[in-house]
């Protein structure tokens, strides 16, 4: 049933910057998504560094943001090429892929009353090494109708995994982490907590030059700062209402330094307050009552973290998306599939009680294969 439902692909590069998620996958009108293929590569290292600086103000932007995009593109490209070689498909399969880009700048509703979001990838050039019609600058419309252009993934955490009458609830947790509410009404919210594995990843990476703290072993072997996690807590944009959204434009190394001042803690104390973070700002979000809460993304992975959270929801069964039939790191790729899905049967993509936009809109620019 739904096989000869059209095949598309999803790229997705988040604001961990650990790499790229391709999925090969179809949408059959009468049967569940069927997920056919997945591959996650890293960036090249001066790649990600160059993606990583491009987040704060420096020299000549334009320019290096032109070449980090067509290099973007490029790495897009090569993993669509292994997708295609690993699953027995060439491009001419393919109805349409959907590309996110590489955030660097997240900024809706600021300066001019509109502001922008910028996810830099050369779609162009993606179209033009893939063969496939490329589907990307997926938030951008949201954004120019009033809204936070983000999440933009809660209408496909609705479609995958909502259960008619039964409330839940799906946290994906990045760089950011954000939260789709499921209600047992139909209704779906949803807004970005706040930091998710980002600043985690940055104190790692600084002190003990690793990627990432893997299983949050290193968080677990501190302790807690209790007034450093009050101090972070107090960021007003935990206490902002939704609609609203947020990047490494606020959650970035000045953020954590304004907090750390002159103190002299031990790294692993100040982990183990950043994990803390993380999971307080996530479990503050969850409505009483919530029956469970499925974890995707890179923090699906962090064994101490998701030990937290269930701590902090004693009422809530908090479980990897893998126990609802897709794997935790290929969730989000999936909802860009999804999305170019949508785009080609034109179909609106975003929620606008979920973004604050004006109203539906289709969602995302074309360029043919």
């Amino acid at each position: 049933m739904g096989n000869d439902a059209p095949l598309y692909i999803g790229l997705m590069s988040g604001t961990s910057l650990d790499g790229i998620d391709a999925v090969l996958a179809r949408f059959p009108a009468d049967a569940p998504m069927q997920l056919l293929g997945h591959y996650h590569h890293p960036f090249p290292a001066a790649l990600r560094a160059e993606l990583l600086a491009l987040n704060q103000p420096g020299d000549n932007e334009i320019h290096r943001a032109a070449l980090a995009a067509n290099g973007v593109a490029r790495c897009y490209a090569e993993l669509v090429d292994e997708l295609l070689q690993a699953t027995g498909r060439a491009a001419a399969d393919i109805a349409a892929l959907g590309a996110h880009g590489q955030t660097v700048r997240h900024r809706p509703g600021e300066f001019d009353g509109r502001g922008y979001t910028t996810q830099l990838l050369n779609g162009a050039l993606l179209a033009e090494l893939s063969g496939i019609a490329t589907i990307c600058d997926l938030r951008s419309r949201d954004v120019a109708a009033g809204g936070q252009g983000a999440p933009l993934v809660p209408a496909f955490h609705r479609a995958l995994f909502g259960r008619p009458g039964l409330a839940s609830a799906v946290l994906n947790i990045g760089g950011i982490s954000n939260i789709s509410l499921l209600n047992a009404d139909g209704s779906t919210l949803g807004h970005d907590c706040g930091p998710g594995n980002c600043l985690m990843d940055l104190w790692i990476a600084e002190h003990l030059g690793r990627p990432f703290d893997a299983g949050g072993a290193w968080a677990a072997s501190g302790r807690v700062l209790p007034e450093l996690l009050a101090a972070m807590l107090a960021e007003p944009y935990f206490a902002l209402p939704p609609p609203r959204s947020t990047g490494r434009d606020l959650f970035n190394r000045a953020w954590l330094q304004r907090h750390l001042g002159d103190g002299r803690f031990r790294p692993e104390d100040v982990q183990a307050s950043l994990l803390e973070l993380s999971a307080r700002s996530i479990a503050g979000e969850i409505p009483a009552g919530m029956p469970e809460l499925l974890v995707c993304g890179g923090g699906a992975l962090n064994a101490r973290l998701m030990q937290r959270l269930a701590e902090l929801l004693p009422a809530t069964t908090v479980m990897a998306s893998d126990a609802r039939g897709l794997p935790a790191m290929q969730v989000e790729a999936a909802a860009f599939a999804w999305l170019a899905m949508r785009f080609r049967q034109g179909l609106t993509g975003n929620l606008p009680e979920v973004t604050g936009a004006a109203g539906p809109r289709l969602l995302g620019a074309l360029y043919p294969a």
